[in-house]
């Protein structure tokens, strides 16, 4: 059965399904929708995620009888080392090893996170009642199998469990959501993929030799990096969301303009936010509240961040990113509390803005031990940014220069005309002007700025598609969701 079969398939079933009115008749074609979808990446990977739901469910029957520690790390255990095995395993293994032919299941990380926090939750005495095909679903539901988001089960029950059918409210939001997602993959994300062409686009320059690279190109090059990710990622949650939305289930929020963030702290809860809040309550939380000293805070933050990067993979870069996101977090708080100690007060313009540049600089250049495939490479670009004479060398096309910097700063000038405190006033300030009436060419001001969503979209849409098309017509191939390597 090819996959393009499975997917009409699961379609036509999700589509009977929201006409059933029975809620077990209803949530067995879901399932039967989602394992149908899923086996488009292999009936040897349906298997896992088969064995894997019934085996965690076994695991949260003995939690329910009696939730212990002991219980609780069998739990932990057995799913770190089946999903160890599949995917750290081979990583590890050279070439020429058994291990390293071995392919992990399409997901993994991301169910077996969510099968991780059921067994969190049992063992902290929540109220959970799902069945056995209940459970099943919520490992497999369709939308979020492949990349997440990584969904809780309290929130995902009930909505299994109502019965309705389809409705218009949903059908346009849900294809609302799916055309900025599609906008943001196919237009953004693609565009900065093919904007240094087919020997030095964004992602491949990273796999050139560190030390050919300029101060300013490797900038250049993490920033871009950073938002292609972020496009990507960010408009694949757009569509999960969008799509589980037309029959009508609400899924985690992933992505909430993560780059106006002006702190490391603030930046995490904006960013992968349905894995980064995952880490938090279930990692960082219980280790931090373990014992009151700071320098455990700081510990149980930077182990948490560790555990961040390593879920991306067996590698020393990854750990080296979570390493140092951690001891970003850690010298953010340091200077919270150097600046309460010492009454120096960062509020206002000026300061926000610091600080906004701050975090956005220090998370663009992580970017770097992320992409990167080994450590020399990583090494070489540090020692290029930290080098004065290496600015003077360009070796990246003008029109790469020009293309990241048109399409992050647009970035940035259409978030603030879209939103923010500051726009929403200036409705108002146009009306105000002067005593009585504000005349028609006022009214006609005002109306337009506050409904200009429905002529800075467009304008900007115009914008970057015609400038994608020149880049994407020199450059054709298209780049795949970068989260599928997770």
């Amino acid at each position: 059965m090819t996959p393009a079969v499975n997917y009409l398939g699961a379609l036509l079933l999700m589509l009977a399904g929201a006409s059933i009115r029975t809620r077990a008749l209803k949530q067995g074609f879901l399932l039967a929708a989602s394992y149908l979808f899923y086996a488009a990446w292999g009936t040897g990977f349906l298997t896992i995620l088969v064995a894997s739901s019934v085996l965690n469910f076994g695991l949260g029957a003995l939690l329910r009888r009696k939730p212990t520690l002991g219980r609780l790390w069998l739990g932990i255990i057995v799913n770190i080392a089946l999903l160890g095995f599949l995917k750290y395993l081979p990583a590890l293994s050279s070439d020429a090893s058994f291990f390293h032919r071995i392919l992990m299941p399409a997901g993994m990380s991301f169910w077996t996170f969510q099968a991780l926090s059921y067994l969190f939750d049992l063992y902290q005495e929540e109220e959970i009642d799902a069945s056995l095909l209940e459970f099943c679903l919520y490992l497999s539901f369709w939308p979020t199998v492949l990349m997440g988001p990584v969904c809780r089960l309290p929130k995902m029950l009930p909505q299994f469990r109502e019965v309705h059918g389809l409705s218009l409210e949903n059908l346009v939001a849900g294809l609302h959501r799916i055309g900025i997602g599609l906008f943001m993959k196919l237009i953004l994300a693609q565009f900065l993929g093919s904007a240094l062409g087919a020997a030095l686009e964004v992602a491949g320059g990273f796999e050139k030799a560190g030390h050919a690279w300029g101060g300013l190109d490797v900038w250049f090059m993490a920033i871009a990096f950073g938002f292609q990710l972020f496009f990507d990622f960010s408009g694949y949650s757009h569509i999960v969301i969008g799509a589980a939305l037309l029959f009508g289930f609400k899924i985690e929020e992933n992505f909430d303009s993560p780059y106006w963030s002006s702190t490391p702290s603030v930046f995490w809860t904006k960013w992968h936010m349905s894995l980064s809040s995952w880490i938090r309550d279930y990692v960082f939380i219980p280790s931090a509240t373990l014992r009151h000293e700071p320098l455990w805070r700081y510990f149980a933050l930077l182990s948490s961040m560790v555990l961040f990067g390593l879920w991306h993979g067996a590698t020393v870069t990854f750990l080296l990113w979570g390493t140092y996101h951690g001891i970003f977090l850690i010298l953010h708080r340091l200077g919270q509390q150097f600046q309460r100690r010492s009454g120096i007060s960062m509020d206002g313009a000026a300061g926000t803005f610091l600080s906004w540049a701050v975090t956005f600089f220090g998370i663009s250049l992580g970017w770097v031990l992320f992409r990167t495939s080994d450590l020399q490479q990583a090494l070489a670009m540090f020692r290029a940014v930290l080098s004065p004479a290496s600015y003077a060398q360009l070796l990246l096309p003008a029109d790469c220069y020009r293309a990241v910097l048109v399409l992050v700063s647009g970035y940035f000038v259409y978030g603030g005309l879209t939103s923010g405190d500051w726009v929403s006033r200036k409705g108002e300030e146009l009306l105000k002007g002067g005593a009585g009436d504000p005349g028609a060419a006022r009214r006609i001001l005002a109306f337009s700025w506050e409904n200009r969503r429905w002529w800075l979209t467009p304008m900007a849409v115009t914008v970057v598609v015609f400038a994608g098309l020149i880049v994407l017509f020199q450059n054709s191939r298209v780049t795949p969701f970068v989260y599928t390597l997770f």
